[in-house]
C-alpha cells in the first residue's frame, strides 16, 4: 500500500516542503480513536456534525496551490480535528483557524497540542465573518462550499494573497483559487470537483 506522502507525489505535487510536512504529521492522531486505523488510507473520514475530514490528496491540492514559504499568516475555515491545521502550521509562519463547532475545535486544540504544534490558534466562531482582528492574511482555505466567497473574507485577504474555497455548484462543489489584485478578488483557476459540507454563517448564502 503506498502511504499518503507517495499518494501525493503520484498526484504530481512535488514541493518537498509540502511532502515533509505529511510525513511529519500523523493523520491517525487527528481522527476519532475508533477511525485511527483508516487515517492511512487516501479517504474521508466522519469527524461528527455530519462532517468529515477530507481525504488527504485534496488537502495537499488545496494547500500546494497557496504556495507557502514559511513566512505567511494564514487563516483557516473550518478546523475540524485540525489535521489540515497542523500540515498548514508546518508550512506557514501562523495559522488561525475558525470552527463553528464548539467540541470540534476543542479536539483539534488537543490534537495540535499533542503533536507539539504550538503556532496555532483555534477560535469558535462563523467562519463566513473571517478573523478582522489578525488580518490581512497571505492565505485564506476554506473548507466549506458556498456559491461565492463571503466579503469579509476577500477583504481579509492581502493585496498578491491566494485564497482557496470550494464554489458550490448544482453538479460537484468545484475546488477554486483566487488572488488579490488591487484590491480585487480574481479569479486564477478551478483545480478539482470534490464534495463539501456547506459554508454556513451570516455572510453566506446557506444557512442551518
Amino acid at each position: 500500500m503506498r502511504t499518503l506522502v507517495e499518494v501525493i507525489r503520484g498526484m504530481g505535487m512535488t514541493d518537498p516542503r509540502l511532502l515533509a510536512a505529511f510525513a511529519a504529521t500523523p493523520r491517525d492522531r487527528f481522527v476519532p480513536p475508533r477511525s485511527a486505523v483508516r487515517a492511512q488510507f487516501d479517504e474521508p473520514i466522519p469527524i461528527g456534525h455530519g462532517q468529515p475530514t477530507s481525504q488527504p490528496s485534496l488537502i495537499a491540492q488545496m494547500i500546494d496551490v497557496l504556495r507557502l514559504s514559511g513566512t505567511e499568516t494564514v487563516l483557516e475555515i473550518g478546523t475540524g480535528y485540525g489535521y489540515q491545521t497542523a500540515l498548514l502550521a508546518r508550512l506557514a509562519r501562523r495559522v488561525y483557524s475558525l470552527e463553528r463547532h464548539p467540541d470540534l475545535a476543542e479536539h483539534a486544540q488537543a490534537n495540535l497540542a499533542g503533536v507539539g504544534v504550538t503556532n496555532v490558534e483555534v477560535l469558535v466562531g462563523d467562519g463566513t465573518a473571517g478573523l478582522p482582528a489578525h488580518a490581512p492574511y497571505d492565505a485564506v482555505i476554506v473548507s466549506a462550499a458556498a456559491p461565492s466567497v463571503p466579503a469579509p473574507l476577500a477583504s481579509q485577504l492581502a493585496e498578491g494573497g491566494r485564497l482557496v474555497m470550494p464554489m458550490a455548484s448544482e453538479i460537484a462543489d468545484i475546488v477554486t483559487l483566487y488572488t488579490k489584485r488591487q484590491g480585487r478578488l480574481t479569479r486564477l483557476r478551478s483545480l478539482t470537483p470534490a464534495q463539501f459540507v456547506p459554508l454556513v454563517g451570516e455572510h453566506s448564502t446557506m444557512h442551518d
